[in-house]
């Protein structure tokens, strides 16, 4: 399934950045992360990125699209693409992230559904979805198992460019 809301956003592949990361970011991290992570961003608007998709989890991919949100006051042009791997991603999660979520999906540019319902193969799904329509992959990865792991490695094996923030 992939219900979407504006459908009308052209996505182009050469001009799109995927966030992937870690659901925990250390607190003694995090203002460094978030000052990277804009440096990156704007530096991926000057090389022509538009389109910046994130796929909704807590942690990095919250902050990635707070970052993105928050960068269209200066650059209008940009867009921001939810991924989201089910239609209640947020089953179970605390009240506050919830809101936050529900937040950035009303302020996304387009919202993409990759499955109906959860599934154990439903966040990879997403994630494969998210590095097959980029270029390039922003990335916050601090450990070598895991779904941050993983989306990486197969960023690398597709050819995109990953630039990982927690090396920077």
């Amino acid at each position: 399934m992939k219900a979407a809301e504006n459908e009308d956003v052209v996505i182009i592949k050469e001009q799109t950045a995927c966030f992937t990361g870690h659901r925990e970011i250390p607190a003694l991290q995090l203002i460094s992360l978030r000052r990277k992570l804009k440096r990156t961003i704007v530096s991926g608007i000057k090389d022509g990125y538009r389109f910046f998709g994130a796929g909704g989890a807590l942690g990095f991919d919250t902050l990635a699209a707070k970052t993105v949100l928050d960068l269209k006051k200066d650059y209008p042009d940009i867009k921001l693409i939810l991924v989201l791997p089910c239609l209640n991603q947020t089953r179970g999660w605390k009240e506050a992230d919830v809101e936050t979520y529900e937040k950035i999906k009303a302020q996304a540019d387009k919202v993409v559904y990759t499955s109906e319902q959860y599934f154990r193969g439903c966040m990879q799904k997403r994630n494969r979805h998210l590095v097959d329509n980029c270029s390039l992959c922003i990335s916050y990865l601090t450990s070598d198992s895991g779904g941050t792991a993983y989306t990486v490695d197969y960023a690398k094996a597709n050819g995109l460019k990953v630039i990982n923030l927690a090396e920077q």
